[in-house]
């Protein structure tokens, strides 16, 4: 497949961002908490939502991500709900935070379920579905013209108790999976664009999970060509993907992956996609061959998708990121926009998380954060310049009036 150019102006733009007087971030002398300001917690700094100027109500609603793509690729945002959100002492950020359903409508032309589609919350019982968060972010999409990636249908992690604790053979095993993944891709059926179907089965040795994973370790390596051929019978529009973490670059754990496609794809196993995740932090080194990583995948005849994409950072004392770091962060947000964009058949680049305060990061990483693009009131990091700036130069819509000077 050919390459599209690698763009280089965003660059410039980010380094002009990061400049400015006081941009979106608080790391200004005297300044408190990332996301933070005097007058209590998540509050961010004290500057209006939006991109600080006046703007011509009309124009103003597309500055955003959604209009500086244009039609260059599918700019996607996880919605918050599941997993590490029921522990904390906010309500569901989906159903409840009306100012961010506003930002996941007007910003973004894809979106993906953080927890609402795996397994421990769609099956709280071994004879139960219950669909209601993972619906409302379909009626959702619906509404505002937005396609959904699923995540997702084979993973080792996130499984209900009754499954994983659970005495079943071989053969129930077998069933419990292909019943999960009929129902649910055929609910689905001519609404899903992609669909992770199998997600990290390769440890960060690059060796295949054979003891964690449950359905590999119970029904061996067969099952995954299985779970591509259950999903595409049940939803034959959509296109199917294996994802994981750390895949970013060329290294042992993107070889496995590129080893098993090719057996896969000569079987005649329909797998349509590779993606990698983008968990990224400025503590390590950019992966600079993440472009010609997705395109050796998307020569195999594969598209290819940038999935969870943060940028997570070790914070000071006190959790406010310097000036420099946000720059840095900037730097490989606008990167890794520039690669999607430089790979055909790379048309899909999703966000894990829009706000620090929703993002999964300090829960998992700890003294580490302000991952997102922007802070906790709604107003933009240098990040979200930088892949505003990234999209409007690969679209043709940089210098639009519509978008920040």
């Amino acid at each position: 497949m050919r390459r599209r150019q690698i763009l280089t102006a965003g660059a410039v733009a980010t380094a002009a961002a990061v400049a400015a007087p006081a941009a979106a971030a608080p790391g200004g002398p005297g300044g408190n908490a990332a996301g933070k300001s005097p007058k209590g917690p998540g509050t961010g700094p004290k500057k209006p939502p939006g991109n600080g100027r006046r703007t011509p109500p009309g124009l103003a609603k597309k500055d955003t991500f959604a209009f500086a793509a244009g039609g260059t690729l599918k700019i996607g945002c996880a919605v918050a709900g599941g997993g590490h959100h029921t522990s904390q002492d906010y309500p569901d950020p989906f159903t409840a935070d009306q100012e961010y359903r506003e930002v996941l409508a007007t910003e973004f032309t894809s979106l993906s379920a953080e927890n609402q589609m795996k397994w421990d919350h769609l099956r709280p019982a071994p004879d139960t579905y219950d669909f209601s968060d993972a619906d409302a972010i379909m009626d959702f999409a619906a509404a505002n013209g937005q396609v959904v990636r699923g995540h997702t249908l084979m993973w080792h992690n996130q499984n209900p108790a009754w499954l994983a604790e659970g005495d079943y053979s071989p053969e129930q095993l077998r069933q419990i999976l292909k019943d999960h993944i009929t129902t649910v891709v055929s609910r689905y059926a001519g609404r899903m664009q992609q669909w992770d179907v199998v997600n990290e089965i390769f440890d960060d040795s690059a060796v295949l999970r054979l003891e964690g994973n449950i359905w590999l370790r119970e029904l061996g390596t067969g099952i995954i060509a299985d779970c591509f051929r259950w999903a595409h019978e049940a939803d034959p529009d959509s296109l199917l993907f294996f994802n994981d973490y750390n895949v970013d670059g060329i290294n042992p754990k993107s070889d496995a992956y590129y080893a098993l496609i090719q057996e896969l794809l000569a079987d005649g196993v329909p797998i349509h996609g590779f993606s990698t995740q983008g968990h990224l932090s400025i503590r390590y080194g950019f992966p600079g061959d993440l472009a010609e990583n997705l395109q050796r995948f998307a020569d195999l005849g594969l598209q290819t998708a940038i999935t969870e994409l943060d940028v997570r950072m070790d914070l000071p004392e006190g959790g406010e990121p310097t000036q420099e770091q946000l720059a840095q962060q900037a730097e490989y947000y606008r990167r890794v926009t520039e690669a999607a964009l430089a790979v055909e058949g790379c048309d899909s680049l999703t966000l894990w998380g829009v706000l620090d305060k929703y993002s999964w990061v300090p829960g998992t990483f700890p003294g580490e954060g302000a991952a997102t693009v922007l802070w906790d009131d709604f107003t933009r990091k240098p990040a979200y310049d930088a892949i505003q700036d990234a999209l409007a130069e690969a679209s043709g819509r940089a210098g639009h009036p519509a978008l920040r000077d």
